[in-house]
């Protein structure tokens, strides 16, 4: 378990596919819940409204901007650390994200552009708001991590040619595949490429025309989907979710040595 290797698969600011190898599937799972449960991310907790003269109620309003992401600089910040941010819209208008004033400007909106309200004439909306730093362990609003999950790698075989006459159902495969029959796939894969589902549409009679196949999971090797609200990139969900797993190895060891 001291040695693992990770390979993209595809890559963004918010969104990743890759591959890690060597660990088990308890591990991976690991992984996966501390994406989701163990990094923190600044989320408004508190919601003093000053004016609300919308259509909605105040407790509607608090819940819409307890989901709006925000932006978490994790090294300048520590768990229950607090920012006040403010919101001040007349109508007719639309508050927007982007409306949102932070009083740190390393922490604001991840996106501008999510609606909170639609005001009409004379309505207006004011509020002040205390955005806590706190982990999705506490509440699902500070999951920075959106959409985590996990599968095995898996290896296709050509066993045989289908029959001449016989009907080519769609062979359906989600994930990802480590090319093994590039001689008989469509595309310019070689041998040992990653190669996303996507590409031939899902469907395996696709890749492999005429070909009777079966398909193996590939032993501990993982491919994860991952893709994060915008309060930080999706390497650094990825990080810090391993770096929260080494601390409590570390704690329980120190703790076992006791």
């Amino acid at each position: 378990m001291s040695e693992y290797e990770v390979e993209f698969v595809d890559r963004s600011e918010r969104e990743a596919t890759f591959l890690v190898r060597g660990i088990t599937p308890a591990f991976a799972n690991g992984i996966r819940r501390a994406m989701i449960a163990d990094v923190p991310t600044f989320s408004i907790d508190t919601v003093r409204v000053i004016e609300n003269s919308s259509v909605m109620f105040d407790e509607q309003i608090g819940l819409r901007l307890g989901l709006v992401p925000l932006t978490t600089p994790l090294d300048d910040f520590e768990v229950g650390d607090t920012v006040t941010l403010s919101l001040d819209v007349r109508g007719p208008d639309t508050a927007y994200s982007g409306d949102i004033v932070s009083s740190d400007p390393m922490v604001e909106p991840a996106d501008d552009n999510i609606p909170v309200i639609d005001l009409k004439e004379d309505q207006r909306l004011e509020v002040e708001a205390d955005a806590v730093l706190d982990t999705g362990r506490e509440h699902a609003k500070h999951q920075g991590g959106v959409a985590v999950a996990y599968r095995h790698l898996q290896r296709v075989e050509v066993v045989g040619d289908r029959e001449e006459f016989a009907d080519e159902e769609p062979q359906i495969l989600r994930g990802v595949i480590e090319e093994a029959e590039a001689e008989h796939a469509t595309g310019d894969a070689e041998n040992g490429d990653l190669v996303p589902a996507e590409t031939f549409d899902n469907d395996l009679t696709q890749r492999y025309p005429g070909k009777d196949l079966e398909v193996h999971d590939v032993d501990n090797a993982f491919v994860f989907s991952v893709e994060t609200d915008g309060s930080f990139s999706v390497d650094e969900l990825v990080t810090r979710a391993v770096g929260t797993l080494d601390d409590r190895a570390t704690e329980l060891k120190e703790a076992v040595q006791l």
